[in-house]
């Protein structure tokens, strides 16, 4: 079934949404089972996006970036994820780090960074969750203590998505662990031939089996004070509240992109599976529950489609970017569930896209705040 063109695509965003699905069904697709084996992409994959203009779309050209808009990085996650393809995080590095950097780096800061994460040269990562310390980050037990002209960085962090081979990460610390959230700061750590540094081992996961995710260590990490993101301590957790509404967004972008893919992959199975005599399509159950994820798709679509609009214009509020990112991987999952009881026992084979699909969704329910904080934000804003 057709979806309807978002209201904030025009002609040129379509014609990017074409190539930007070109570009991932030709140069990375058949990559995808080679990296989920090994549990990591090729570093030059990272090469490879900058030089196709997938990194850092959104990003100023004076930085190196594509000149675009948010409406591009929506296009490029949508794409991605309808691709299954999950061996580069690009919304971590170009959607989400190098807006904290645009947005409250210094000029030196911009210039120096920015446009080695569009080329690739940089592969960035963000590191906030430790082994005590997941959603909540005010809890955060990594310290960066200054001494002369550096701060000294210890502590551990978990789960970072591009973990094995991030460059340029963004360390949550406590830069004074008496003050709680107002403790916090953000410290940019180039990692290239740094002393103390150190990466665990890449973590085994349910899904999205070809995305590095790692453990990260900092062992007394001597970085420049320079480096403080934001210039003034104790702003980290501020800057993370401000731009949590976009990576919410993002998520709730590829949820729905991920639930048009499930449905398409489920009708065209149900019409050649033949049961009974009969194509699966033809019996009433199937019909039924086609149409009952259906009708949700385009629902969350539309709700998407209106935080977008709204994310263009300034007015997307953190309460309206909770309530879009747990609904729709709450449904994502849902829909994939009812899509793979209908593949039978295929849909438990993992040759299917759909029982992929099954297991690398699953994580949207928790990343990027899990969707239990997203209900007490949403909660928090009805009583406030």
């Amino acid at each position: 079934m057709d979806t309807p063109q978002p209201r904030w695509m025009d002609a040129d965003l379509t014609l990017f949404q074409d190539s930007t699905r070109r570009l991932f069904d030709r140069e990375f697709v058949p990559d995808e089972e080679k990296w989920r084996k090994q549990q990591h992409a090729d570093r030059e994959v990272w090469h490879k996006a900058g030089r196709m203009g997938l990194l850092c779309v959104s990003m100023p050209e004076v930085y190196g970036g594509g000149g675009g808009s948010f409406a591009h990085e929506a296009i490029v996650a949508s794409e991605q994820a309808r691709a299954m393809v999950y061996g580069f995080s690009n919304n971590v590095h170009s959607a989400i780090l190098a807006h904290y950097i645009l947005n409250y780096g210094t000029e030196s800061q911009k210039q120096r960074w920015l446009p080695k994460m569009a080329t690739g040269e940089l592969v960035g990562a963000i590191a906030m969750s430790e082994p005590g310390a997941g959603s909540d980050l005010k809890s955060v037990r990594t310290t960066a203590v200054k001494d002369g002209g550096v701060y000294v960085v210890s502590g551990s962090k978990t789960f970072i998505t591009n973990g094995l081979h991030a460059n340029l990460i963004c360390v949550v610390a406590k830069t004074d662990p008496q003050a709680g959230a107002r403790g916090v700061s953000l410290v940019m750590v180039e990692t290239q031939d740094l002393p103390g540094f150190r990466r665990g081992r890449l973590l085994e996961k349910l899904g999205q089996k070809s995305l590095d995710t790692a453990e990260l260590f900092f062992d007394s990490v001597r970085v420049p004070q320079a480096n403080l993101l934001g210039e003034v301590e104790g702003k980290g957790f501020t800057q993370l509240m401000q731009q949590l509404p976009r990576e919410r967004l993002l998520i709730a972008v590829g949820a729905v992109a991920t639930m048009r893919r499930a449905i398409d992959e489920t009708l065209a199975y149900t019409q050649a599976r033949q049961v009974f005599g009969q194509p699966l399509i033809d019996m009433q159950n199937t019909r039924f529950k086609l149409a009952e994820c259906e009708t949700v798709a385009t629902i969350a679509a539309r709700f998407v489609d209106d935080c977008v609009n709204r994310q263009l214009d300034g007015t997307l509020d953190l309460s309206t970017a909770a309530m879009a990112k747990w609904w729709t991987t709450q449904m994502n999952c849902q829909v994939i569930d009812e899509c793979l009881q209908l593949h039978g026992g295929y849909g438990y084979m993992l040759e299917y896209p759909i029982a992929r699909m099954y297991a690398d969704a699953r994580v949207g329910k928790i990343y990027g705040g899990s969707n239990e904080i997203m209900k007490e934000i949403i909660a928090r804003s009805m009583t406030a």
